[in-house]
């Protein structure tokens, strides 16, 4: 791996933690150290950072609290 990618990697534990579990991204940014942006992409889709994923997680919460207060409001009668 190219010195200037493993000091990327170190500044960005995210990226290091991701690259740890995925062990073939070593090879693709040994091969292509060009890789490097295409890894914060894949990055993000596997901690569940992209705007799709937040948002179906915002929208199960918001299904969480529903259902909550409908079941606080049946206790109440």
């Amino acid at each position: 791996m190219h010195q200037t990618t493993y000091r990327y990697l170190t500044k960005h534990p995210e990226l290091i933690n991701f690259v740890r579990h995925n062990p073939e991204w070593y090879r693709y940014l040994s091969r292509d150290p060009g890789r490097i942006v295409e890894i914060g992409k894949e990055a993000k889709k596997f901690y569940g950072k992209t705007i799709p994923q937040q948002a179906e997680k915002l929208s199960g919460k918001i299904q969480m609290v529903s259902m909550l207060l409908q079941v606080a409001g049946s206790m109440k009668d």
